[in-house]
Formats: structure tokens, sequence, C-alpha cells
């Protein structure tokens, strides 16, 4: 009997540790289990068994000790199930496997021996290249997943079998080869929904292109069925591709949370979620045991879409605020302290009263004397604060609906919108940000510069609509937009007139 060594990993956050796993088998009796195992890693020895048994292997009639190093890290779930049989084969004397300690090895165990997938690939690989192993032994559900990485070898395999063999020098098994880059620009400009499908709807579009362009959070008020969710899928259609950078970062969170799938590949797409609003606050930051990234992490790089805002719970609208304003959440335990990256644009839906038909030109609203605006107060004012424009959607009319005119593409709204972020990328280069909805109220100051017909203009709208004064730097960040839009290097005062329409839910008495 010898002492066996052999690598797994685990996952905290959106990276990996090493986890070394030490098989020795000693006088006595019983399989031990240490280094802070879950009942999930405790339940391993009875799959183990079961898999030895259906493939002719023994479990060793001796005392059997399992180590997981670093002992005080917790390690959850099922997945040290194969590195942990073949370090029990190997210290029985049963395999070979002279080559084990080079690879880091992953992967749940069926009764018979299958390889189910895991979380976490892509972070795992992407550890187990910077601590220079050899390569990944992994299902090979996950394989392509792990290969987005270079310079390791990714060995996708289906069964104990296999796995045995392939460390035995039995079987040769080639690693599985992905081209990150070809991948990622032949998918880029994939869409479904295309704004060329919508008729009408033309200032909403405009909306939708200024928020897309600075990376603006809005929110759509408008009667049901006017088209407010149907507009907001097709946002991500004009919005800036990603980049290698951005989608590996994608990837990695998806990875961890397990929204992958089989035979996944790198995301190259920005994530689109849509919690219902039934969602808690956990599931929207992130949370757990073991923290995992929550639906506002998910959308990272993309867009998180809440429709139907009022009705969602005020505490998980008011869990969002921190992470809007700083681009990430940290999730604290007791023994653990884990950052999720919360990059994301905001859109948001609603109905302007609970039977939806304030302010309809054809309708009437039934609502009695201040329920419009007790509605409209279910949203908090420093969640508004922090979104830029505010857009009243009408109903589209019959004739708009019938027109056989063909709408602008969205292909030709994302070549405005990149040109517009290309320009704020050059001006913010040397500071940190990359788009105009992350300037502080210092830098907005330094960039958002009017003349002084401007500052006559801005003064009078806000006097004459009644605008609060958290409304000033939102419009003076979206006439910067609109500015870049139109590829002009002042704001002009076209710019703010278009600017100042969109503070709908500012203007004292909206909703009566």
């Amino acid at each position: 009997m010898i002492l066996s060594k052999g690598y797994g990993s685990a996952v905290f956050g959106v990276d990996a540790q090493i986890i070394t796993i030490e098989v020795n088998i000693v006088d006595g009796t019983k399989f031990h289990l240490s280094g802070l195992p879950d009942n999930a890693v405790k339940e391993s020895q009875h799959r183990i068994e079961s898999v030895f048994k259906y493939l002719n292997y023994r479990m060793p009639r001796r005392k059997v000790v399992v180590n997981m190093a670093p002992a005080d890290i917790r390690k959850e779930g099922s997945s040290y199930d194969l590195p942990i049989a073949l370090g029990v084969l190997k210290s029985s004397g049963q395999i070979d496997a002279p080559d084990l300690e080079q690879y880091v090895i992953m992967g749940e165990l069926a009764l018979d021996g299958t390889l189910r997938p895991i979380k976490g690939a892509l972070p795992i690989a992407i550890e187990a290249r910077k601590k220079g192993f050899k390569g990944f032994i992994l299902p090979e559900e996950n394989a392509n997943e792990a290969a987005i990485v270079n310079d390791l070898d990714v060995i996708g395999v289906n069964q104990l079998a296999e796995a045995i063999a392939f460390l035995d020098g039995k079987t040769k098994i080639e690693p599985v080869v992905y081209d990150t880059r070809e991948h990622f620009f032949e998918n880029l400009d994939k869409f479904e929904a295309d704004f060329s499908h919508v008729q009408g709807q033309e200032n909403i579009k405009r909306a939708l292109e200024i928020a897309a362009a600075g990376g603006h959070n809005a929110i759509m008020i408008g009667p049901p069925g006017a088209g407010k969710t149907m507009l907001a899928k097709r946002l991500p259609s004009i919005l800036p591709p990603l980049s290698l950078h951005e989608a590996l970062e994608t990837t990695k969170i998806h990875s961890v949370a397990g929204r992958l799938g089989a035979n996944a590949e790198l995301v190259t797409q920005r994530p689109f979620r849509s919690p219902h609003h039934t969602i808690s606050d956990v599931a929207l930051v992130g949370g757990g045991g073991i923290p995992q990234p929550g639906e506002i992490s998910l959308a990272h790089n993309g867009i998180l879409f809440l429709d139907e805002l009022p009705e969602f719970k005020r505490t998980v609208l008011e869990v969002m605020r921190q992470p809007l304003e700083e681009r990430k959440v940290t999730i604290s335990r007791a023994k653990i302290s884990i950052d999720f990256p919360t990059n994301f644009m905001l859109i948001a839906s609603m109905n302007p009263c609970p039977c939806g038909y304030y302010n309809h030109p054809e309708k009437e609203c039934v609502c009695g004397s201040g329920q419009v605006q007790r509605y409209l107060n279910k949203v908090s004012g420093p969640l508004l604060d922090r979104i830029d424009l505010h857009v009243e959607v009408t109903p589209v009319s019959f004739d708009e609906m019938t027109q056989n005119r063909k709408a602008e593409s969205s292909l030709t709204i994302r070549e405005r919108v990149i040109k517009a972020r290309e320009i704020q990328q050059q001006r913010f280069q040397s500071q940190g940000i990359h788009s105009n909805a992350m300037m502080g109220s210092q830098m907005v100051k330094e960039v958002c510069q009017i003349n002084d017909a401007g500052r006559t203009l801005l003064k009078k709208a806000m006097e004459r609509l009644g605008l609060s004064a958290r409304a000033y730097d939102r419009i003076l960040k979206v006439s910067r937009t609109i500015a870049d839009l139109a590829e002009s290097d002042n704001i002009k005062i076209e710019h703010l007139a278009e600017a100042i329409q969109y503070r709908s839910l500012d203007r004292e008495g909206w909703a009566g």
C-alpha cells in the first residue's frame, strides 16, 4: 500500500483553488474522509464502492484515509468522486497511474462509473494552467468549456474506466482543441430578435439607442400591450459586442452558477436576465453557504430586465442600490467574503397605475384618487435616482402596425452605438471607466460643459417641469451621450432638450 496524491479544485466566487487529495491505506477498518467535507462529499464512499464492484475493482478492507487539503476550507459537492476513486485505486495498488499528480481531476460518478458534468470547469481550468499542471481530466460534457483555456491538456472522459486506461497509458485520448477566437468572432452577431421587426415606437427605439450608447439604466412606463417587453428583449442586439476578455469573464460566472449546460462553449453574446417579480433578495444578489452568483452577477456585461417593477418586493429592489453604484457585490459569511462583478445595465418596465391605463390616449383609467401615486411610490426615490432615462411608451396605432415600411435594423443602430462607445473609451481611457453612465459627479462637471443658452434652458426646464435636483446630473450625462451619437464635441442645446424629456418620473404632478 502506498500514499497517493492527486488534485481537485474548489470554486469560491468566480475563482478556483487547487485542493490536494491524499489517500493512504493503513491498518484498521472503515473509510475516513477529512478536510471539512460536506454531506455530498462524504457520500462519495458509497458511490465509489458501488462503481468499484460494477467495474470489478475492490474497495480495500482496511482503513482508507482520504485527506483534502487545505483542511480549513469547506469542500462542497459531488465533483470529488473521480479524484478520490482514482486515489483509492492507486493507493491500493490496483492501478499504476504514474502521471496522476500532473492533472487536476474532477467529476461526479454515477453507480455504473459514468461521469456526470460539474460546475465551474472554466475557472478550475484557468487555475490549473496558472499552477503549472499538465492537464485537466473531467467529464466530456464539460470539455469544450475547459478547453477555452489554452496551453492545458483538457482530457474529456465518459467513464471511470476511460480515466483509468488513460492514466495507466493503455489508451491515448487526444486533448480537446477549441479555437476560442474563431468561435468568438463567428457568433458575435447572431441574434433572433431585431429592431426591424418592430413597427412604430420610433421614440422608444431612440431612447434605447441612447441607453445602449452610454450604458445608461432606463425605465419604460406605459400601458399593457404597448410593447415594453418586446423592445427590451431586442436591446442586446444593439449593444456593442463583447470583447474577448468580457466573454471569458461572463463565461466564468455562468460556469460557476452551473448555467452553461451540456457541451457548453464560450458565451459570445451579452447576457439578458429577466427574473420573475417573486424573486428573493438572495436569489437576486447572490448568497448561500459558499456564496453563488445571483441574477445581477449573471447579468454582468449585459442586461438585467425587471418587468413590472412595482410588483417586486421593496427589499429586493433596495438591495440593488449598492451594486448599481459600485458595479460589484460583496457577499460576506462568517469564514469567507466573496466579490461578484455586477456591471450590468438595468432596464425596467412598469404600468403607470394599477389598472394600467393612466394617461392612455383612448382607454380611461379607473384607478381612484391617490392610487396612481401610491403605485408609483412602490419604487423608491434612491432607486429611481440610479435610472437615467424615464421613457413613456404609448400604444402603437393600427395604421403603424399595418404599414409595410421596413423599420431600421439592429445592425444599423448598433453601428452608431459602437461609434459613440469608441468616443467614450478614448475620453475615459485614463479614468478606469468606459461609458458616460459611469461618470461621478466631479467628472460630470469636467466632461459635460454647457454654454449659457444650455444653462438657461436647463434652469427653465427644472423650474417649469418641477424636475428634482437629482435629475440635473442625469440630464447632463444623457445629453453627453446624445452628443456622442451625433459625433459632436460639445453638448448643444438640442442635445439638452432631448435629454430633458427623458425625466418623466421626476416631474411634479406627473401622476396627478
